[in-house]
């Protein structure tokens, strides 16, 4: 056998050719998977190439967007107009073919009342407790979700110290569950909570956070700010970034405070921005259900009782499921929302016109 010294190692070094391994059970998985890829992207292509050459490259947009609107026609337009065909139907049958078409009726039954102002005068005095508590809920949630997201927006648009990770630690909540921030805050909340361990320290009575009425109501609105501002801070920072620093630099030029300008330029050129949180966060803030419902479960009484847990108890957990009614709420509910996103953008409109 002939052999060689290695000069650098001592070792010696033989001609035989080195055996190469054996391909492992992942390997051939892997050549599996893509070949059967490439397979599939390769029939695909042919696949959309005859239906270019019979569709034409001008009618191909249609083909791209027919996916997703199969999805939004089975998931979303087809369940619409199924709620708008039970809000017509009455009985406590499941299936539409078993419910016997009842018009108005329950419309009807919703909106009789002696006086607006009063659900105790109302046939259904919960469906306008729900009412009340949702304009309640919608006009301070609203409210303090837009000051608080742009107050934190202007701070992290300035140059300060882990500015990225403050921005980080505001975003977090967004991206927890509704259902886990209402067991959070159930268990910091309640009678042998968090918080009222760390008050009972200092020999205090523990405070009934979740049955008083107004502290509920208090913390419910609390909590479902602290949940979402992070998402609405992120949509003023972006609007905030895109106005040119060349107006602030003029204005400083020219001697300009900061309050001016805030009031002049920033203000005026975040409208848009301002509009589009103010749809979003109403939209939000109207159809609360789940956060709410694991935090208080409506208590106590109807006091955190809104529209959509209405339209839930009605149509699911009542002994007897009344479909008609809870769909009949649910098309008041959705045109309102329709009335008063329209009456925003005009506004919006009107505000960018001038």
């Amino acid at each position: 056998m002939t052999s060689t010294r290695n000069t650098t190692t001592g070792n010696i070094a033989t001609n035989k050719p080195a055996i190469a391994p054996r391909p492992s059970l992942l390997d051939y998985l892997g050549r599996l998977f893509f070949g059967i890829f490439a397979l599939i992207m390769n029939g695909i292509g042919v696949f959309m190439e005859a239906l270019q050459k019979r569709l034409g490259v001008q009618r191909m947009a249609y083909a791209f967007v027919l996916p997703n609107l199969l999805i939004f026609g089975i998931f979303v337009l087809f369940p619409m107009l199924l709620n708008f065909y039970y809000a017509l139907t009455g009985g406590t049958n499941l299936f539409p073919q078993d419910r016997p078409f009842v018009g108005t009726r329950n419309l009807e039954q919703l909106f009789n009342c002696g006086s607006y102002l009063d659900p105790n005068t109302c046939q259904e005095d919960l469906f306008w407790r729900s009412i009340y508590n949702t304009v309640f809920f919608v006009f301070f949630q609203v409210s303090g979700m837009v000051f608080f997201s742009l107050v934190t927006a202007l701070i992290l648009n300035r140059d300060i110290r882990g500015r990225g990770f403050f921005r980080s630690i505001f975003f977090y909540p967004v991206l927890l569950s509704p259902v886990v921030v209402g067991l959070i805050w159930k268990w910091i909340l309640q009678r042998e909570g968090l918080l009222n361990a760390v008050v009972g320290a200092f020999d205090v009575e523990p405070f009934l956070f979740l049955i008083n009425a107004q502290w509920s109501t208090f913390w419910v609105i609390t909590v479902s700010i602290w949940a979402l501002m992070g998402f609405y801070t992120l949509i003023l920072l972006a609007g905030l970034q895109a106005i040119p620093a060349t107006l602030y630099e003029a204005g400083q030029i020219d001697g300009t405070s900061e309050w001016a300008s805030f009031r002049y330029i920033t203000m005026p050129l975040l409208m848009p921005t301002m509009f589009v949180v103010l749809v979003l966060a109403l939209i939000r803030a109207v159809q609360v259900f789940d956060q709410v419902f694991v935090l208080t479960g409506g208590g106590p009484g109807t006091a955190t009782s809104y529209m959509v847990q209405y339209i839930y108890t009605t149509g699911f957990s009542n002994q007897v499921q009344q479909f008609g009614l809870a769909s009949a709420a649910s098309v008041v509910l959705g045109v309102s929302l329709l009335i008063l996103t329209v009456i925003q953008l005009r506004l919006g409109r009107g505000s960018d016109a001038v």
